[in-house]
């Protein structure tokens, strides 16, 4: 969830913040006399953001993902059972 905080108030509560952020992954929009000046979240959060804007840069895995979807639509799937065998044979 993102919550919009004033920097006047983050100061005393940062601690309840951190801990928003730690274990729930929680979002804090801060902001200075109304305009925003910085985010805070958790950091697996931004990893993950970080890894999606680098995969979706990446022409190539886009019309991978694309044709992974066409596939799945049109029911050309494989059971887990099967894909765990050829896992183990590999």
């Amino acid at each position: 969830m993102t919550h919009t905080i004033p920097l006047k108030a983050l100061r005393p509560g940062l601690p309840k913040v951190a801990n928003a952020v730690a274990t729930r992954f929680d979002r804090y929009i801060v902001t200075k006399r109304g305009h925003p000046v910085m985010v805070l979240m958790n950091p697996e959060d931004f990893e993950g953001l970080l890894e999606t804007i680098e995969i979706l840069s990446d022409r190539a895995a886009i019309r991978r993902i694309k044709q992974a979807r066409k596939e799945a639509k049109a029911g050309k799937t494989a059971a887990l059972e099967d894909l765990r065998h050829r896992l183990e044979r590999a």
